[in-house]
């Protein structure tokens, strides 16, 4: 099952880091670089949980944090320049 998991992050990783080569406009490499850091710290999360050890669960949190704040900046950005 974690092997599963971690095929089907990488799949998704895939999509996203095409949609960030492919574009086209800001938005949309925003939102893939979001989903990358998704799929980046749910695959620590399933690594974590398959192997009971839970060091990596504060840079979890630390990339979550980092992701959340440059999409809300980026977001700011892109309402302030009318697109």
């Amino acid at each position: 099952m974690i092997l599963a998991a971690h095929l089907l992050l990488l799949a998704a990783g895939a999509c996203f880091f095409a949609r960030l080569l492919r574009g086209p406009s800001l938005t949309d490499r925003v939102l893939s670089v979001d989903g990358l850091i998704v799929c980046g710290t749910s695959a620590l999360v399933v690594q974590a949980a398959d192997s009971g050890d839970g060091t990596y669960l504060p840079i979890v949190v630390v990339f979550t944090l980092v992701g959340f704040i440059g999409t809300a900046v980026v977001a700011r950005f892109i309402e302030g320049r009318g697109g």
